[in-house]
């Protein structure tokens, strides 16, 4: 018992276990029992998941606030909204990764469960890397910040188009060294196929695993400008690691039920950047403000009135066909 009440990473092992305890039954709840067999998921089947897995964080947060209190209780909320809202960015990318890769709807949501699963593994050895480093050098967090000020600025004036996934280099790379099928072998990620060359079977990748890899890949770039952004509201690792990794659990259930009315959110991506360059000058303005913080109630509040604004105004703009053309454009 007295190994339960220890502190790993700044909080009680049985916290830490809580929090696994509930990830490990949901992802068992999701694939071994709501998703056994290969289907295509409806849009009110994807809206239901998403209200539930919101629900759930939500409830974990109201968990964290009875254990810890209302500061750290606010802080995950806060780190929760922020982390759902960058992660709509990430649909979009996910929906060009599908389209380019021709993948069907019914196989979608192995390639993001396994997606997910990554990504737990990849944000908790980049947190840990980020916590080891705000705690060894505090000077850490105001680089975190100026990174974020200029992410957002690049993001909210940024005009360029969308890069082309066929010239992808790594993609190229794995095409040219390893052997690959042309067509989806069912909602396989491998295969046993005979050489042309040689006539022996051999192993070969499918489209569907490098579906797999590309999200991996988009989410680890996503990281790069999420991880900063909580560690700017809280460099707590456990308030840091439950509110994103539960934002994200939710991740699945958010591109099916957004995946067709992404036209609708075209403006969604300059509130993003307001809202990075929000959360990175919050620790400047603390400084010259003479705070030991910025105010959690106020970021939770400015966080979630830059969405509002950013949603109502997308759904104002793209009201009529014609405006969500040529917003889209």
């Amino acid at each position: 018992m007295d190994s339960l009440g220890s502190l790993f990473l700044g909080q009680p092992v049985w916290m830490w276990l809580t929090f696994l305890g509930a990830v490990v039954v949901l992802l068992t709840l999701d694939l071994g029992v709501l998703h056994r067999k290969t289907r295509e998921i409806g849009v009110r089947e994807s809206l239901l998941m998403s209200a539930g897995y919101i629900l759930l964080g939500l409830a974990f947060g109201g968990f964290i606030w009875f254990s810890l209190g209302a500061q750290s209780g606010v802080e995950y909320l806060t780190g929760f909204v922020v982390e759902k809202s960058l992660a709509m960015d990430n649909v979009f990318v996910i929906a060009m990764i599908f389209t380019y890769f021709a993948i069907p709807r019914e196989y979608q949501h192995r390639v993001l469960f396994w997606g997910i699963l990554g990504v737990i593994v990849l944000r908790a050895i980049m947190i840990g890397f980020g916590a080891a480093l705000v705690s060894e050098f505090g000077w850490v967090l105001y680089i975190f910040a100026a990174f974020l000020v200029f992410t957002g600025i690049k993001m909210l004036f940024w005009k360029g188009q969308e890069s082309d996934l066929g010239d992808n280099p790594l993609l190229r790379l794995v095409r040219r060294r390893f052997r690959v099928t042309d067509q989806l072998q069912g909602e396989r990620f491998f295969v046993r196929a005979p050489d042309p060359s040689s006539g022996k079977l051999v192993t070969w990748i499918t489209p569907l695993f490098l579906a797999l890899v590309m999200i991996e890949i988009a989410d680890l770039i996503f990281a790069v400008d999420s991880v900063p952004a909580i560690f700017a509201i809280t460099t707590d690792p456990y308030i840091v690691y439950t509110s994103n990794i539960f934002a994200i659990l939710g991740l699945r259930a958010l591109y099916f039920a957004l995946a067709a009315v992404l036209h609708r959110f075209a403006y969604l991506k300059q509130a993003l950047a307001v809202l990075l360059i929000f959360i990175g000058s919050k620790i400047f303005v603390a400084d010259l403000m003479g705070w030991s913080k910025f105010p959690a109630e106020w970021s939770l509040g400015i966080t979630f009135a830059i969405l509002a604004a950013g949603i109502v105004y997308s759904i104002w703009r793209t009201r009529t066909p014609a405006t969500a053309t040529d917003a889209a454009a």
